[in-house]
């Protein structure tokens, strides 16, 4: 499936089959994917605990919690809880040159380039270490990982949904996680028991509101024949909501006996 079309297709499915698990390979290729995303500093501060509900124990089952929608915590066969460790911060001098030695730092001279990492990038990087694990650089490279990790899930046949919780310190300690790190997201994952389109396109707001040329308020201009050609390509789909979104809502909530699933 060209990317565009994956994009396209892409939805949060939060009904997904209870009754079927999730192979091993499969969510190891997700992580596979978030991997060998880009991270700066090629630090890689993402980290996951795969939690697996046919062989985890009752502790970590009854750890995993959300302010809303947790039913789908309690329905998914595999929720993979995704955090950083902004302590890799100290590798980065290890890392930089470990970058420069394989040619990835691209400037000057070999002489040059390891004289100018020492003496001034190092120092810099030295002088900001604590701005740098601090939310922010690290939250925006590791949901790079997670991205790829999600249309690798969609390219292998699985639904997912991302949810966030106030739970997130207790959660890691279940888990044994170091206290040092912070919670990104909980992801669920299974097999769809919805159809891809989940009800429909999301309403997102309008190009121009979210995009701006050079200075803040001169919207990105638009081409309708750009337009076009996504749409062409399946990137635009249906609007929601759709027709026969109600009447798969009423059977998916019959089968999963779910009394309120917009909420818990």
């Amino acid at each position: 499936m060209e990317l565009r079309e994956a994009i396209g297709r892409r939805r949060s499915i939060r009904y997904l089959r209870p009754y079927m698990p999730v192979e091993p390979e499969k969510i190891q290729m997700m992580l596979e994917a978030a991997r060998v995303a880009t991270h700066w500093g090629n630090l890689q501060s993402l980290r996951a605990v795969v939690v697996h509900r046919e062989s985890a124990p009752q502790e970590v089952l009854d750890s995993l919690k959300a302010v809303v929608v947790g039913w789908q915590l309690r329905i998914a066969p595999v929720v993979i809880v995704w955090y950083t460790d902004p302590e890799v911060v100290e590798n980065q001098a290890e890392s930089l040159r470990e970058l420069l030695s394989i040619g990835a730092l691209g400037f000057g001279p070999e002489e040059l380039k390891k004289k100018t990492l020492e003496e001034k990038f190092l120092p810099a990087f030295e002088g900001i270490k604590d701005f740098l694990k601090q939310p922010g650089l690290n939250e925006i490279d590791c949901g790079q990982g997670i991205a790829q990790a999600n249309l690798m899930g969609y390219e292998l046949g699985l639904g997912s949904c991302f949810l966030g919780t106030p739970e997130g310190d207790a959660i890691l300690n279940t888990l044994g996680v170091p206290h040092h790190c912070r919670l990104q997201l909980l992801q669920c994952v299974g097999y769809p028991m919805e159809h891809w389109e989940a009800g429909g396109q999301r309403p997102r707001q309008p190009f121009e509101d979210l995009f701006a040329l050079n200075t803040f308020g001169n919207a990105y201009p638009r081409s309708q024949e750009v337009v076009d050609e996504l749409t062409a390509d399946k990137m635009f789909t249906r609007p929601a909501p759709l027709p026969e979104r109600a009447a798969e809502l009423e059977y998916l909530q019959r089968a999963l006996e779910l009394k309120a699933p917009g909420l818990f």
